[in-house]
């Protein structure tokens, strides 16, 4: 019959395998629109970082199968992730990226492989070292959501926050929390202890602060009411402009046709001097002498 350890070490794998996966939509959306957009690829770095260490430990560790295989299997995600990342990534980033790999995933990887095997001597000796490391690690890797708990206290809001990857963080946390102390490992124990409550706030953070969206709701609301409202005055400040401008136009007209109409018209005798005046220009030499 299978130990409890084995049984809590398998859910353990499963939890770790479903935090592992999380990403797969993210890059799914970055293979589609091929473009890694604002992600960052520094999440995914430190992680295939982090498993590829805490696979090693596995190896060296008597009885470490389960710990071996489930970051195994994290190593192969994280490395596609990051592979995809270098491939869509703007070429600025991606010679950043790749530097980075460069230097964490296969300089510190390398170099701690080889100061194990070759510059110490006892396995205790070596699983101390590689457990110290690992256990750095995971810690920095549950404390990297502390960012996320400090935007949601300031906001108020979960939005930046996912439910799921805290849950499962917390579920990764307590399960693993169990093994460590079933198997007496302290290396596995002490990240995931701290893990498991990082992951308790989080979840705490997230029941108090899960319904306070709906203030920036109301606030994004006023802001469009107020720029409708904006919009409402400037349509009938040109309406009232235009109107004041046709009052013009027909006062103009107005007062052109009263001023015509003002005009002095000229007297009977001078419209019979002027009617005179015509005609005489009018005649010839021979009608002048009849004339006068």
């Amino acid at each position: 019959m299978a130990s409890l350890s084995f049984i809590i070490g398998i859910i353990g794998n499963l939890i770790s395998i479903l935090v592992f996966a999380s990403p797969i939509k993210t890059f799914w959306k970055v293979v589609q629109k091929k473009s890694t957009e604002n992600y960052k690829a520094v999440p995914y770095i430190t992680t295939l970082l982090s498993t590829s260490l805490w696979t090693f430990y596995g190896l060296l560790k008597p009885g470490g199968l389960l710990v071996a295989t489930v970051n195994g299997a994290g190593t192969i995600l994280q490395l596609i992730y990051v592979i995809l990342f270098i491939i869509y990534a703007p070429k600025d980033k991606k010679i950043k990226t790749a530097k980075l790999v460069a230097l964490l995933d296969v300089g510190f990887v390398g170099a701690v492989i080889v100061v194990t095997l070759f510059a110490m001597h006892g396995s205790n000796l070596r699983l101390t070292f590689v457990g110290i490391a690992c256990a750095g690690l995971t810690i920095g890797m549950y404390a990297s959501p502390l960012s996320a708990m400090g935007t949601v206290i300031k906001t108020k809001s979960v939005e930046y926050m996912p439910f799921l990857l805290s849950f499962f963080l917390f579920l990764n946390g307590g399960v693993w929390s169990v093994y460590s102390a079933l198997v007496k490992d302290i290396y596995i124990g002490v990240p995931n202890v701290i893990g498991f409550g990082l992951g308790s706030a989080q979840l705490i953070l997230y029941a108090i602060y899960k319904k306070k969206p709906a203030s920036a709701k109301s606030t994004r609301d006023s802001m469009e009411e107020e720029e409708e409202g904006s919009a409402h005055l400037v349509k009938k400040g040109n309406i009232e402009m235009s109107s004041l401008n046709e009052d013009e136009e027909a006062n103009s007209k107005n007062w052109t046709l009263n001023k015509g109409k003002s005009l002095t018209k000229p007297g009977v005798h001078r419209q019979k001097s002027l009617q005179k005046m015509e005609k005489t220009l009018s005649l010839g030499p021979y009608d002048l002498q009849h004339y006068y």
